[in-house]
């Protein structure tokens, strides 16, 4: 964010003192941090190891045998985003009607679309042999059940999703139980193609975290499904990603409630500032995040391939550590570029663009990775466009643009004029994780006064609000 010119003369003076005053009762402000107590102990699991005695030649063998008893489950699982790679039918802001999205469909500034791509994007479905577009999603016995549920270690997904021949499907298959962090990292955690590409607050530190690190996996031993579990396989949360509302979401309010400190002052800020922007000061504290990627720099034979700057088959990146995020006004919904529509003439292209301003019930100052690019667009038709990627003519083998456009067109239903381009492209990514021990959260000074980090113009302000008199 920019930073803002300094105040001058007596009121740069009143407001230093006042922020000092504010300080000390920041402070010693707030409740007790631990919301274990609010939760219900984890369960016991059902030991499974006697179940099992004879190896699996493959995974479908392995469900086969999850299906004997766990018929119902997998009916649940059926319908979920995790299955389908799609959510419920959602209204998008502009648009007349209701349509369903989802990482089977949308386009991304990482590795673009899963169209055409399958076999390289699937390998974090929760099936396997999703290869192409004739995938059966009513045949359960492709469902991974070991994917989630594995707590042996040795499990590991390969193209397709098939599991990788060096996993003892056995072992897995007698360990299982509810899933673990590491178990939705496996996937999670390297979104975008590796570690930490994706999401700036996910990554491999939290399998086994410091409190610094999250407080609540790393203080209080929380695991994902705390938060995140759902009913019926029905995972809560979802990103603005794949989708542009927070239905079915989770908060900090639901453990917390809607005024967690003592003192009133910051539960009024409560009203109007997400909990994360104080208490995720910082994202990407142990693995960098990757910040830029630029696909008009691909197929250089002459460039060294390193995995944090430059690589022949994705072009150039820019990774970085400890981001202070960038912060919008946030509601929950979201604005989204679907395939096909027709990018603006000027200025980048927001494929995902939170919604909200300081006048919308329920929006809220929110912390956000955004990730910044150039990817490729048809420049007759002002769409961007989904190449073939991996497989045969993919640009990944033959490094040819053109070929893997128009290849890419029988899976895509885009129209091609021939005549291509890059535009720069911006996703944005609300931070919920690496939550901060208290001692670590943001204080009055980091927001307010001459060298805060939020740009109070362009949150639509005429200056810091502590200044102006003016309440968030």
């Amino acid at each position: 964010m920019k930073t803002l010119k300094p105040v001058r003369g007596v009121v740069l003076g009143i407001a230093s003192a006042a922020l000092v005053a504010v300080v000390v009762w920041w402070s010693v402000g707030t409740k007790a941090d631990d919301a274990r107590p609010t939760l219900p102990a984890p369960r016991p699991h059902l030991d499974h190891s006697a179940f099992f005695n004879q190896p699996f030649k493959n995974g479908v063998d392995v469900t086969k045998a999850c299906l004997k008893c766990h018929q119902d489950e997998a009916k649940e699982l059926h319908d979920t985003p995790h299955w389908q790679w799609l959510g419920d039918e959602e209204k998008i802001p502009g648009r007349d009607g209701k349509v369903r999205i989802g990482k089977k469909n949308v386009i991304n500034n990482f590795c673009i679309s899963i169209k055409g791509n399958w076999s390289s994007c699937t390998k974090c479905h929760a099936g396997y042999g999703w290869k192409d577009q004739d995938f059966d999603f009513d045949d359960t016995s492709h469902m991974d059940c070991l994917v989630c549920h594995d707590h042996s270690g040795g499990y590991a997904k390969d193209k397709a999703g098939w599991p990788r021949k060096d996993s003892d499907l056995l072992a897995a298959a007698k360990s299982v139980g509810y899933p673990t962090r590491t178990a939705c990292g496996s996937c999670h955690n390297y979104g975008g193609g590796g570690l930490a590409v994706k999401h700036g607050d996910l990554d491999s530190t939290l399998d086994n975290p410091d409190p610094e690190d999250d407080v609540h996996m790393g203080k209080y031993g929380f695991t994902c499904v705390d938060c995140h579990g759902g009913k019926g396989h029905t995972i809560k949360g979802k990103t603005i990603s794949v989708s542009t509302n927070d239905e079915n979401g989770i908060g900090c309010a639901d453990c917390h409630g809607a005024a967690p400190h003592e003192s009133e002052r910051l539960n009024q800020h409560a009203d109007k500032v997400a909990c994360q922007t104080c208490h995720i000061p910082t994202f990407a504290n142990s693995i960098p995040t990757k910040m830029w990627w630029d696909w008009s720099k691909a197929g250089d034979d002459t460039r060294k391939d390193d995995i944090h700057h430059y690589l022949k088959i994705k072009g150039e990146f820019r990774y970085a550590s400890h981001v202070t995020p960038e912060y919008y006004w946030f509601d929950g919904t979201a604005e989204r570029y679907l395939l096909g529509d027709r990018i603006p003439d000027e200025g980048p292209v927001r494929i995902n663009h939170p919604v909200g301003d300081r006048d919308i019930p329920g929006a809220r100052i929110w912390p956000f990775k955004v990730h910044r690019g150039k990817q490729i667009f048809d420049t007759v038709n002002r769409t961007l466009l989904a190449p073939l990627t991996s497989g045969k003519g993919g640009f990944w083998h033959d490094f040819d643009w053109d070929k893997a456009l128009r290849l890419a067109v029988k899976y895509t239903g885009l129209p091609y004029s021939g005549h291509y381009g890059f535009v720069k492209t911006e996703m944005y990514w609300p931070i919920n994780h690496m939550v901060q021990p208290k001692n670590k959260a943001l204080r009055c000074v980091d927001c307010h006064g001459p060298q805060g980090r939020l740009d109070w113009k362009a949150l639509g302000y005429p200056g810091d609000p502590m200044n102006e008199g003016v309440r968030p």
